[in-house]
């Protein structure tokens, strides 16, 4: 390995060397606590220190990184405190997570760092979203995120990278190529001869690092990042490294040949980088031992101060309320001059009104921007927002949910139209996995609403027709809107806006043109979980929301004889469980009902919290109407037969007969 450079001087030479064996001298001490049980598990990232030191050492302390498992080099180069490094690994709760998450599955804002969550490809997504703020903002910088040579298998490697490049956003995508995912070997992984030559079918610029070359990490880092500062765009950075130890230490490295892991060892980069620096004079072996000694005194230090506090103890009301952002809503009055709107308008009006009360706030989504979105919500946005803040995205939900997520991380707000809401599994992921629990692990918000075309009643068969609303409610860090009437929708929508954390907002599509009612014109809201009362009676109560709102009271109006008690919930989670039990306890039946399927959907649930808290006021079983257990279809005969309005009646006969 070639270390000399015109640009380094003696002092630049030493520091990179100190905080190289930084990392080295932590997980030599980490091996030896896992050995001994006082830590439960590690992933080493010995052999591989140059990358993270080199491109966190040339990174301005102001630009966010997104490191892997193996880049303990980034947060020691930050300067991270070693005490809590340490408690963070032993569960403590001066860690970052408290103790909810371990190894390097954290972040802190403190030191620009945005952790690593298991499924690995969203955080390059994540870091496109950090980058577009940076040039929504105007501002000079770059992100840089890691990830491995398999995460590069993922369909997020794709969407992040394909986004980035059709966005110029000022992006280091770093692979460190180890050589192995786990135990898979690059030649199961990719059939190309470099990760690098990927950048060719993104229009991007790429480059081959050697990563065991400290210097030449650091010069070649350095001199992409001016550049990318100043004309701002990806890059797709390949670092040619190995891991010498086992992905994690209990899976060992008996799968590596022991040519190949020798051939690894001679290039360790600490040890060359220190026989240069030797032979160059540029440091002595007594300046290495002071070194050596300063470091191992730090650790000793840090690792007594996490070891003498106290383990976490567990407290309830701390544990739920970290789920959420605390927020306490702000309320904005509706006024009194109104006018007839349509659903569809009312959603246009709050997301209008919402853009130009938040300056910054992004939408984001297919064909939002001049087309107006298929279903013209965002219609007229670009004339009066622009292009910037109304983006029309590539076909990838994924990296758009994901992205949002980075904005959020930035200060920014976002909302996202998923174009049917059937799509959103094509982002499930960063919804649940991302979204859903990064204020719990590292209390970081993510301040991004997801908007949900829904439903069926319209023929459009199994692919755009689900209402899958229970796949959201089940997950705890999101919030579930589920608006029936324009006035609703509106108030509700800005709401969501205002609301700091991740809300699932459905709309239902067949709503949009069908439902007019007279909406206030100003910008207003209304809390999340609160149920709307819309019949008082004493025979029977239906606790329902969307489309099922409309069945219920077009039920009741064709039978004014039965004295029905309508709760329209509005909002799934938080649930207003007040508001149900009250209804249940003035009638003593209840039928829920949802257009979802049956089993697993949120009437079941509704269902068993009646039963847990109310069973002593009923006097007929809780009966769910629901549609039937199929895809939704698509002939008007066959989706009039699946949907639970075709069975309400006889329900409702049965229950008050009981």
């Amino acid at each position: 390995m070639n270390f000399e450079s015109t640009q380094l001087n003696q002092d630049t030479y030493q520091s990179l060397f100190k905080a190289l064996l930084k990392p080295r001298l932590i997980e030599n001490k980490m091996l030896v606590l896992l050995r001994q049980g006082k830590i439960s598990k590690w992933f080493a990232g010995i052999g591989q220190e140059a990358i993270s030191v080199g491109l966190t050492s040339v990174l301005q302390e102001d630009e966010y990184i997104l490191p892997m498992h193996r880049n303990l080099g980034v947060f020691t180069t930050r300067k991270v405190p070693l005490d809590r490094l340490f408690t963070q690994w032993q569960g403590k709760a001066s860690g970052f997570t408290k103790g909810r998450d371990r190894s390097f599955h954290f972040g802190t804002q403190d030191y620009k760092i945005v952790g690593m969550i298991s499924h690995l490809g969203p955080q390059l997504g994540v870091a496109d979203g950090i980058a577009l703020a940076h040039q929504l903002k105007k501002e000079k910088k770059l992100t840089a995120v890691f990830t491995g040579e398999g995460g590069t298998s993922e369909g997020d490697f794709h969407e992040a990278l394909n986004v980035a490049s059709v966005w110029s956003l000022p992006v280091l995508f770093c692979v460190e190529n180890n050589a192995y995912g786990l135990s898979t070997p690059t030649s199961e992984q990719y059939n190309c001869e470099h990760i690098a030559h990927r950048g060719k079918g993104y229009g991007m610029e790429a480059h081959i690092i050697d990563g065991n070359n400290i210097v030449e990490v650091y010069e070649k880092v350095n001199e992409i990042a001016q550049s990318v500062r100043e004309n701002p765009r990806p890059v797709l950075l390949e670092f040619k490294t190995f891991r010498r130890r086992g992905h994690e230490e209990a899976s060992g490295t008996k799968y590596v040949p022991d040519e190949l892991m020798k051939h690894w060892e001679e290039k360790d980069p600490i040890a060359n980088f220190q026989d240069f620096l030797l032979k160059e004079k540029l440091i002595s072996k007594e300046e290495i031992k002071a070194i050596e000694k300063e470091i191992k005194v730090e650790i000793d230090e840090n690792l007594k101060l996490a070891f003498d506090e106290a383990p976490i103890e567990a407290n309830l009301e701390t544990e739920l309320n970290d789920v959420y952002q605390a927020y306490e809503h702000e309320v904005f009055e509706p006024s009194t001059e109104t006018s007839e709107k349509r659903f569809v308008d009312a959603i246009s009006d709050g997301l209008k009104q919402s853009m130009q009360q938040h300056e910054d706030l992004v939408v984001m989504g297919q064909d939002v921007a001049e087309y107006g979105g298929v279903f013209k919500i965002t219609d007229g946005f670009v004339e009066e927002f622009g292009k910037e803040r109304v983006r029309n995205t590539p076909i990838c939900e994924s990296a758009i949910v994901s992205a949002s997520m980075g904005l959020s991380i930035k200060g920014i707000k976002s909302v996202m139209e998923m174009q049917f809401g059937d799509f959103v599994t094509s982002g499930f992921n960063p919804i649940v996995n991302y979204l859903a629990k990064v204020h719990y692990r590292w209390n970081q918000n993510a301040d991004v609403v997801v908007r949900m075309p829904c439903g069926a009643g319209v023929g459009a068969g199994p692919f755009h027709s689900q209402t899958n609303e229970a796949w959201f409610t089940k997950t705890p860090g999101l919030k579930v809107v589920y608006p029936a009437f324009p006035s609703d929708a509106k108030g509700l929508l800005i709401a969501s806006i205002n609301d700091p954390n991740p809300v699932m907002f459905f709309e239902h599509k067949a709503l949009y043109r069908s439902i007019r009612e007279e909406v206030p014109e100003n910008y207003y809201s209304i809390p999340l979980g609160k149920a709307k009362q819309l019949k008082e009676g004493n025979q029977l109560s239906i606790i329902t929301f969307g489309a099922g709102v409309h069945w219920a009271l077009d039920f009741a109006e064709k039978h004014p004889e039965i004295s029905f008690d309508i709760i329209d919930l509005r909002t799934l989670c938080p649930l207003d469980e007040e508001a149900i039990f009250a209804s249940v306890k003035r009638t003593g039946k209840v039928i829920v009902l949802q257009e979802d399927t049956s089993f697993g959907g949120v009437a079941s649930d509704i269902s068993a919290l009646i039963t847990e808290n109310c069973f002593e006021h009923l006097d007929g079983p809780i009966q769910r109407v629901s549609s039937l257990p199929t895809p939704v279809p698509f002939a008007g005969q066959l989706e009039e037969q699946f949907l639970a309005k075709s069975r309400l009646e006889e329900v409702v006969n049965h229950l008050l007969a009981y």
